[in-house]
């Protein structure tokens, strides 16, 4: 018997990485375990890796679940990039994540995350007319009907797909601007749902190749009096989870001293595009909070103010965000603070 495993990797392109995978024909039958599935390597001199007179890289496993566009035994395997005496690649941006997440890990820290993004028909957004542009924004959001809604056949299989890949997948919806949609991974400890939402990202490109669609996570798909495209990072550790002092904390250092600038300049490239204090953001160069608020930098949730416990919203992060880079960013801000502050 044999199965076949997609090992999926981040590239080194700059400013923004792509996913790129190739396919592994293995002998047996797929434990389901990660360890049991072997290092690979690459060409690393066509993913922006490395230079051609020394081009190998290693492929880890750290990840893998069901293939859902293949099914049946086949695997979906997700890896860190590896020099070749195994030290991370500096590409690999989940190294850097993991002692941080162990650090903090008995503050039990978890992540939902909101990834928007724009499907394309050739050089235009799904839904815009050829060589104009449709009706304003508005109707869009959460819509349906054909005059509104563009894409929903590929959105539904993707979302099937996640599902069927054992992804922690917790909803779908159309956003703001034609052919711009939504999906939210988790709630997940940091490397959870860094890992799933990079897979659901591969997902989402593989499903709308089949319709003969690109999906994009630029930031600002259409210049203009148009939504872009973020990905909003809800956070809470416990202590948040049970009282308000702890949201308050959070929200407070996300805002001290450089820490503003520290984590923007790391929250996707072409941030200034969409972060202008307009179409529900606020300034990149500024740092608010508040409740109810989306022209803020980070939300608190009206309920969460009510219930005096919960999560806050970073709405800062563009679509284009590495998720191992923001909830490293976060845990490390907002839980050094927390343990300061002896709220743990």
């Amino acid at each position: 018997m044999t199965f076949k495993a997609e090992y999926i990797w981040i590239d080194g392109t700059e400013p923004t990485a792509k996913l790129r995978s190739k396919t592994k024909i293995m002998d047996g039958a797929p434990s389901g375990d990660v360890a049991d599935l072997p290092i690979w390597g690459f060409d690393g001199s066509s993913t922006n890796q490395a230079e051609g007179h020394a081009s190998d890289r290693v492929l880890k496993p750290v990840f893998t679940c069901p293939d859902p566009i293949r099914g049946g035994a086949d695997v979906l395997v997700l890896c860190e990039v590896f020099n070749i005496d195994m030290t991370p690649h500096e590409s690999n941006t989940r190294a850097a994540l993991r002692p941080v997440a162990e650090q903090f890990a008995g503050q039990t820290p978890i992540f939902g995350i909101e990834q928007e993004y724009t499907f394309f028909d050739g050089h235009r957004p799904l839904g815009f007319p050829e060589g104009g542009f449709p009706a304003a924004q508005g109707g869009y959001y959460c819509g349906v009907g054909a005059d509104e809604i563009f894409g929903r056949q590929i959105v539904e299989k993707h979302l099937n797909n996640c599902l069927a890949a054992g992804l922690g997948i917790s909803g779908i919806n159309a956003e703001v601007m034609p052919g711009q949609w939504e999906f939210q991974v988790g709630p997940l400890s940091p490397l959870e749902v860094s890992d799933q939402l990079w897979v659901a990202r591969w997902l989402l490109y593989r499903t709308a190749e089949d319709f003969n669609v690109s999906a994009t996570l630029d930031p600002k798909p259409v210049k203009g009096d148009w939504n872009g495209a973020g990905a909003h990072t809800n956070f809470s550790t416990q202590a948040m989870r049970e009282g308000y002092d702890a949201i308050i904390t959070a929200c407070e250092s996300l805002g001290e001293g450089s820490k503003p600038m520290d984590h923007v300049k790391n929250y996707g490239a072409g941030i200034d595009d969409r972060l202008t204090g307009l179409h529900e953001t606020a300034p990149w160069n500024e740092y608010s909070y508040g409740v109810s608020d989306r022209g803020a930098s980070v939300r608190i949730p009206w309920q969460v103010e009510q219930d005096r416990k919960g999560y806050i919203e970073d709405r800062r992060p563009n679509a284009n965000v590495d998720p191992y880079v923001v909830t490293r960013l976060i845990v490390d801000t907002c839980c050094t603070a927390l343990e300061k502050a002896d709220q743990v």
